[in-house]
């Protein structure tokens, strides 16, 4: 996704940033940072090299970051309140009941030992080990647009285990140590309390692989489609437990179904893709399958996912919600991008949160600019709005 604030777009983002802002201008205490937030959310959207505190300071014409710095740091506002607003904005301008929720971890690459959750550690940003923070974050889709709507900061059991380093990054003692997979669980149990519309959740098989969530996820009715390793297994309809590589290794030529996934960087995103029934018993109308995708190029290349739906969902819908993963990786790259989110020069747990929550409001706005964008094209053409 991208928009082109040109001169024609300045007064759309405008108003649309305006517009957000004043839903939660009353998660500050003081007038000064409530009119700072609205600033800053405007320097990450503007076409800056760098969006930290002194390139956004000098954009909104002040000789030091202090006031920028003070925002993140001392000044007293609500950031999870600011998080709580901006999914209910996302959800008024891109809400569907088909809408899928998606969970992923991004990093953001830092020098140093004292910004909170540092350390080396993997990361898919740079495809490799790095000094690095990592975040885990919630992203909602749907056919009108996606967006980031939840987020946290991942601290490895090497800053938990030490509670002064951690005083000392201003985390406060009553966090523990939480894996990714259990703030994704978090992050879930957010939106739905919060009554966010969906039909699906998926993910990559960092979490799918976890069978606790695939059981959490069902206790609770969400469907799922979950990529997960190919030494996974499952239970047959046959009461066999088997992997996942080996059930599709079975499957027939004439299982398979050329389809896809979407439209991508480069085009349609074209697989071969079979599904297979699993699980002797099937209650209160809900199926599971076993679904594969297949390269066209390379038929060695094979995905694999673990899904449960309900019993009328059909091959083409289980892929358009396992291509809809993707849907978070493009929110990074327009987050970070055009957003700002990866530019932040802040140490303090809390500081990280309030720039990253408004960067995922200044994407929210420019989502939903897009998605007014869409619907206004659709009218003059006479479509059906997306």
């Amino acid at each position: 996704m991208s928009v082109d604030l040109g001169v024609g777009q300045i007064e759309a983002w405008q108003g649309m940033l305006s517009g957000l802002h004043e839903r939660f201008a009353e998660r500050f205490a003081r007038s000064e940072p409530r009119a700072r937030a609205l600033t800053y959310m405007a320097g990450l959207i503007a076409p800056l090299e760098r969006k930290n505190g002194w390139t956004l300071a000098e954009r909104a014409g002040e000789g030091h970051p202090i006031g920028m710095q003070r925002l993140l740091g001392e000044a007293d506002w609500d950031a999870d309140g600011v998080r709580d607003d901006v999914r209910d904005f996302v959800v008024e301008t891109i809400g569907a009941e088909d809408g899928i929720l998606i969970g992923d971890d991004t990093g953001f690459l830092k020098k140093g030992t004292r910004s909170a959750g540092v350390q080396r550690q993997y990361t898919g940003t740079a495809g490799r080990t790095e000094n690095s923070q990592v975040g885990t974050f919630l992203a909602y889709a749907s056919a009108k647009g996606r967006a980031l709507i939840d987020r946290e900061l991942y601290l490895p059991a090497s800053w938990t285990d030490d509670r002064e380093r951690c005083r000392a990054a201003g985390i406060p003692d009553e966090v523990p140590f939480a894996t990714k997979n259990e703030h994704f669980r978090w992050m879930l149990q957010r939106a739905i309390d919060a009554g966010v519309p969906f039909a699906w959740v998926t993910a990559d098989e960092a979490y799918g692989q976890v069978k606790h969530l695939r059981v959490w996820l069902e206790q609770r009715g969400v469907g799922y489609v979950l990529a997960t390793r190919v030494n996974d297994t499952v239970i047959t309809t046959g009461w066999r437990e088997v992997r996942v590589d080996e059930l599709v290794a079975a499957l027939p030529r004439q299982a398979w179904k050329r389809l896809s996934g979407g439209p991508g960087s480069h085009g349609e995103r074209v697989y071969d893709w079979a599904r297979v029934a699993i699980r002797p018993m099937w209650e209160d109308g809900v199926g599971h399958w076993v679904l594969a995708r297949r390269s066209v190029k390379d038929p060695t290349d094979i995905a694999h996912y673990v899904c449960h739906g309900p019993v009328a969902t059909r091959l083409k819908d289980l892929v358009k919600v396992a291509a809809a993963r993707w849907a978070i990786e493009e929110s990074f790259q327009v987050a970070k991008n055009e957003c700002g989110l990866d530019h932040y020069q802040v140490r303090r747990y809390d500081a990280w949160y309030r720039h990253i929550t408004l960067a995922m409001a200044a994407l929210a706005a420019l989502t939903a600019i897009r998605a007014s964008e869409l619907e206004k094209g659709a009218a003059v053409q006479g479509r059906p709005p997306p």
